[in-house]
């Protein structure tokens, strides 16, 4: 049988059918993807092959074959540094919900999405959530970096979640598709699947006060359909990002406006970084290129784990 799966928990896969109908499957003995080392070697999104077993009253599916992937989204482990955790599968559009505040969203992680996304060809769009609480300086915040993201190339727009603004042109985004939420903990991910699908009743919980962070609700990434026509996986979320599975030299063609000068600057293999006479840091001394971009450049190509500074948004 052949099927898509719709939630793992690391041990159990829940796979809809063909048919249109669930099973709880196991993966079938030491199976693992071939070349990729991840502590889950099956995903949300996968297209699988499974056979039925039945064991006494109970009816289980054994996972033998994962499909090719279309495409995935891949992040360090938390607690394993050297392994990683392939997030979702087949995905065609990567939603990154970003909050100014409770919690904050710095530049730094979303440079670290969109550098993922580029790199395993899948569409990302920036969805600023809870515009309704910012007042004007906050909302000036908002569109300086809606304005930074739209002039590289990325869809961007300012929603409510919880007011309902802007969600029906979330929906004309999402019609048909596979479509993943991703983001901190407490930027309204589950809100936002609620909006859109209020019978889904999603679990959130309120951000708290003494962090500033979200509180886990969402334990494991899982798919859900949607009355409109598209898929939803609704992922953990993620505290950072870790860059994986990418050499220094191929870092700066994940950023689109490096990559638009690559071919001016002197040296083919140019790091943007020691290297004279680079039309990058040319550009970035002209102010055509963002400070906030080069330094989440700089840190990745340097292999530092995330900083969460304010001080991002300043020039050098």
């Amino acid at each position: 049988m052949k099927g898509l799966v719709y939630k793992s928990t690391g041990s159990w896969y829940t796979v809809k059918s063909n048919a249109g109908k669930f099973y709880d499957c196991r993966i079938k003995g030491k199976f693992r993807m071939e070349g990729i080392k991840s502590t889950n070697p099956v995903a949300v999104g996968d297209t699988v092959e499974f056979e039925i077993e039945t064991i006494g009253d109970e009816t289980i599916g054994i996972i033998s074959k994962i499909d090719k992937r279309d495409n995935y989204i891949i992040r360090k482990s938390v607690n394993l540094s050297k392994q990683t955790h392939i997030i979702a599968a087949n995905v065609d559009i990567a939603f990154l919900l970003v909050t100014l505040n409770n919690p904050p969203t710095f530049t730094t992680f979303i440079d670290r999405f969109l550098v993922t996304t580029e790199a395993y060809h899948i569409k990302a769009v920036l969805l600023f959530n809870k515009i309704d609480t910012y007042n004007e300086d906050e909302i000036l915040e908002v569109k300086y970096l809606a304005a930074l993201y739209r002039s590289i190339g990325y869809e961007c727009l300012g929603i409510s979640a919880e007011t309902g603004k802007n969600i029906d042109k979330v929906k004309e985004m999402m019609q048909d598709k596979v479509v993943m939420f991703s983001g901190h903990s407490g930027v309204g991910k589950s809100t936002l699947a609620n909006a859109l699908e209020p019978t889904l009743e999603l679990k959130t919980k309120k951000i708290s006060a003494q962090h500033s962070q979200g509180q886990h609700t969402t334990t494991f990434a899982e798919m859900y359909d949607l009355d409109f026509g598209a898929k939803i996986i609704d992922t953990p979320g993620i505290k950072g990002f870790g860059v994986v599975e990418m050499e220094k030299e191929e870092i700066g063609d994940y950023f689109p406006e490096f990559f638009a000068l690559k071919q001016e600057c002197k040296f083919n293999n140019c790091l943007h970084i020691e290297e004279p006479k680079c039309a990058v840091k040319d550009a970035l001394e002209e102010d055509k290129l963002a400070w906030s971009r080069y330094k989440s450049y700089v840190q990745i190509v340097e292999g530092d784990e995330e900083h969460f500074r304010k001080d991002i948004y300043e020039k050098k």
